[in-house]
């Protein structure tokens, strides 16, 4: 597919593809006429990175992690630093404080629509009495 494609499917600009690119985080094939070619598993791929992106992580520490980002993962650890090891436990740490936030927001939301439709349904059928 073409980066217009890919861009549509990820919600991702064009540019930032360009950007994931040049960090070594996808990789297209180079058609002889230079066009980039992007393989479907690149929308996974590309989905997860912005994903990790909007957590906070930077490239590149993403760019380290992109062999568990695949199927099937390949973890090699030759020299684990500890400093990234700690960095991704916080964000672990910090992704989960705003998972349970989210959850709870959500929760709240879905309890506001269900007295919000409870309401509703009672004055509807008290008017048509």
């Amino acid at each position: 597919m073409r980066i217009g494609e890919l861009a549509k499917l990820t919600d991702t600009p064009a540019r930032s593809l360009r950007y994931y690119e040049e960090q070594g985080l996808i990789e297209p094939l180079r058609l002889p006429n230079g066009y980039r070619e992007y393989d479907d598993y690149l929308v996974r791929r590309v989905t997860q990175i912005r994903g990790l992106i909007d957590s906070g992580i930077p490239t590149r520490i993403i760019k380290q992690m992109l062999p568990c980002l695949g199927s099937p993962r390949a973890i090699v650890v030759d020299d684990a630093d500890p400093e990234l090891i700690e960095l991704l436990a916080r964000e672990r740490d910090r992704m989960t404080a705003r998972i349970d936030c989210l959850t709870r927001n959500r929760e709240a939301i879905d309890n506001y629509i269900d007295a919000v439709k409870q309401a509703t349904s009672g004055r509807t059928v008290a008017g048509a009495a």
